[in-house]
């Protein structure tokens, strides 16, 4: 009787759950084998697609990783101690895709969401500290290649190119209106040096969005070492929303009444200038997660942006698949020619004493 009371019982229970089994959210599926059985089947086009730097590339980060204090200071979770490999790989998925979210990501990798963000964290530290060895100014050879790179496009003396980029953010819980950029939305201005191969060569990241690209140059270490960072004869381009100096040349403004000097001059800078547009477009197009950062802290952020930038340079020689349009020359902003005089930069009497005097020198 027990028994039989017993056997109906579980019949109920049984039919009821089934019932309610329709009305719950159903468990997500994860990849529990996606690193070890379905990553290795990657030719190495799709592997370059999937995690945006080639195979070569990704086996020499991770061995760096091995040897780093990040890797190697303890750290376990419900899955025990992640190889190095498995780092990498998550790491880079997460800044190559933009639209995947942490529960994307965690998912297919089978580890939790707390497990993604140490992972972030740690890989985003290790390859951020990198970038001391890895985002360097050219030497004085670098710099006689680099120069007859422009020579030879007819602009002679220059040994990098700058500009800036908003890095859009979600709303920062504290002082978010200077972080609103005059395009209405929140980001974090990055500052670029970048060389003919558009080899990223100087970085300074942090300022809220709404900071003009003139006073976070004015603000960065760069502005005070140029005159040793180029030397003599030499120096680097940058659009109007910059002040001429001595080491940074710049466009004249054009109000309708330039001289055909000063014409060719501004033709000549902007054809050299678009390496530092191309430089911008193919690191996003890369690290996709730079068209709309997820992470919450403003220094994880920079740290993010950094770490991203370290990776463009080891993968430069990668014959990544770049997708031509907007996005691609996305750094540059012609406009800000007619809105410098509101920024109050002020032109350096030398720096257009120079740009009158390379203006004079250039063919047409």
């Amino acid at each position: 009787m027990i028994s039989d009371i017993s056997s109906s019982s579980s019949s109920l229970t049984s039919s009821s759950s089934s019932s309610d089994e329709e009305n719950l959210p159903q468990p997500r599926p994860k990849n529990e084998n996606y690193v070890e059985q379905t990553v290795p089947q990657y030719n190495n086009t799709v592997f370059l697609e999937h995690f945006r730097v080639s195979r070569n590339v990704f086996q020499g980060i991770v061995e760096r990783f091995r040897q780093s204090d990040q890797f190697n200071i303890g750290h376990s979770g419900g899955f025990g101690k992640l190889d190095a490999e498995y780092h990498i790989l998550v790491f880079l998925w997460f800044a190559g895709h933009q639209t995947a979210s942490f529960r994307d990501v965690s998912d297919r990798f089978n580890i939790s969401i707390s497990s993604l963000f140490r992972i972030i964290k740690r890989v985003t530290a290790f390859l951020s500290n990198l970038g001391r060895d890895l985002i360097t100014w050219p030497s004085n050879e670098e710099k006689n290649i680099i120069e007859g790179h422009f020579e030879a496009r007819g602009f002679p003396g220059v040994v990098g190119v700058i500009d800036g980029s908003h890095i859009k953010i979600d709303k920062p819980s504290e002082d978010a209106d200077s972080y609103l950029n005059r395009k209405h939305f929140f980001s974090i201005q990055m500052q670029v040096v970048c060389d003919h191969q558009r080899k990223i060569r100087d970085i300074f990241i942090g300022y809220p969005g709404s900071v003009h690209d003139s006073r976070v140059f004015r603000t960065s270490p760069l502005s005070t070492q140029l005159e040793e960072k180029c030397g003599r004869n030499r120096y680097i381009l940058g659009d109007g929303g910059y002040p001429c100096t001595r080491y940074l040349l710049t466009p004249y403004r054009d109000r309708g009444e330039l001289t055909a000097v000063q014409s060719n001059y501004n033709r000549k800078l902007a054809s050299s200038r678009y390496i530092i547009e191309h430089c911008f477009g193919i690191l996003k197009q890369k690290f996709r997660q730079l068209y709309h950062v997820k992470l919450r802290s403003i220094e994880d952020i920079c740290h993010f942006i950094r770490a991203c930038c370290v990776l463009h340079n080891l993968a430069l020689n990668d014959e990544f698949p770049v997708e031509e349009g907007p996005n691609l020359n996305e750094g540059g902003n012609e406009e800000v020619l007619l809105e410098i005089e509101g920024d109050g930069h002020y032109d350096d009497r030398n720096g257009l004493e120079m740009r009158n005097y390379v203006s004079r020198m250039l063919n047409f």
